[in-house]
């Protein structure tokens, strides 16, 4: 049993600078694209709020792909948004903070994190817009 003890607290010392280092280079939006998507998640919260199917299929990129391909608004209103953004779900994006991050192809991202499930907005030609959701492994 000492030695397992051991082992833990042997990686745990170890991972700490790592961490740290991690979170140190972490990157930063800029503020203009920080105050564009801030402006964005409180309409999009606004609308989760409301249970605005509309407003949120609005500020979603379409065609949209979770678990089935969903073509159209009328697809995402009605068959994605019941499953998707269930009331848990719309209480968590309305209260947990976006997580900054840039990709390989320099779109500007935000990350929400819901359980097993991350809410992905991205910057676009027109805006943000709900993208994706990712696991949250």
């Amino acid at each position: 049993m000492r030695v397992s003890i051991k082992v833990v607290l042997a990686a745990v010392i170890l991972s700490s600078p790592l961490a740290f280092a991690r979170t140190s280079m972490a990157a930063t939006a800029s503020r203009a694209v920080q105050a564009e998507f801030d402006g964005f998640i409180a309409k999009f919260r606004a609308a989760l709020n409301a249970d605005d199917s509309a407003a949120v299929t609005s500020m979603t990129r379409l065609p949209f792909e979770y678990r089935t391909s969903y073509p159209d608004a009328a697809a995402f209103r009605a068959k994605a948004y019941p499953v998707i953004f269930r009331a848990k779900v719309r209480t968590c994006i309305g209260r947990e903070k976006a997580v900054y991050d840039r990709d390989g192809e320099n779109n500007d991202s935000f990350f929400i994190f819901c359980g097993q499930e991350i809410f992905i907005f991205t910057k676009t030609a027109s805006g943000f817009l709900f993208k994706e959701i990712g696991t949250n492994d």
